[in-house]
């Protein structure tokens, strides 16, 4: 059997804000911090030995894959980070807090940015201050690579490439690896594992600091997916992620 666990960072300082982040470097909440000791917990008692670990060029992934692989003891395992699993960028919405947007544009509106399938925010002005253009984590990449803006179809796009040449393969010679991303890059991963269609996965919420683990067999056929977490954790946690776009 191979297993992959996905986990969303734990809560950000924009998270507990309720601003749009996307590419935004921005750190852990306390709140975020205990989430990820937690998650890290989680997995430990779970019985989990990874054998390899990726995460984004974002600190708060980061920072949530440090304290989880601490909390077990595995700091020492290979980490690979690449900006292919960064958050969806959200154009001229960086920064704005979600239920003021909400309130300007309407609740409708505002979940097709945030979770459409093929909808992307307007872009952000390169010369903006969050801007990634100019950020020196991205120097090695193309600049037409670089996004403005992005729709979840291209969030996972960019996403694909790395998937199947870096992570797949890993899992494939390895027994159990792990992803600390985003919401939106991991619902992209978690789309294409399970077959959803676009609009299952506009519903799919996931919660900060909560393991998602994928079992398959050893021709990668998935067996059974679960979170790490009592049903009534996981539903709180989920509707309070639904909720945050609403005005």
């Amino acid at each position: 059997m191979k297993r992959l666990v996905l986990i969303r960072h734990g809560q950000s300082e924009w998270n507990k804000d309720n601003r749009f982040t996307g590419w935004t470097d921005v750190a852990l909440s306390p709140r975020g911090i205990d989430e990820a000791i937690a998650g890290g917990k989680a997995m430990r008692e779970a019985g989990f030995k990874f054998e390899a670990a990726y995460t984004s060029y974002l600190k708060r992934a980061i920072k949530t894959l440090w304290l989880a692989l601490e909390e077990m003891d595995l700091m020492y395992i290979p980490v690979s980070n690449s900006w292919r699993l960064n958050e969806k960028h959200y154009g001229m919405l960086t920064g704005l807090n979600k239920s003021e947007t909400a309130a300007k544009y309407g609740d409708e509106q505002v979940l097709l940015w945030r979770r459409g399938f093929a909808i992307a925010p307007p872009p952000i002005d390169e010369n903006n201050e969050f801007s990634p253009i100019n950020d020196p984590k991205y120097k090695a990449i193309p600049r037409h690579e670089i996004p403005l803006t992005e729709s979840l179809k291209d969030c996972i796009n960019r996403l694909l490439p790395y998937w199947e040449n870096e992570i797949k393969p890993t899992l494939i010679a390895k027994n159990e690896v792990l992803v600390s991303a985003h919401g939106n890059s991991l619902r992209g991963i978690v789309k294409m594992l399970k077959g959803m269609t676009e609009e299952e996965i506009l519903e799919l919420n996931m919660p900060t600091g909560i393991p998602y683990v994928f079992e398959f067999d050893d021709n990668m056929n998935l067996q059974k997916d679960y979170f790490l977490a009592d049903e009534a954790t996981l539903s709180a946690m989920m509707a309070e992620v639904a909720n945050q776009g609403k005005k």
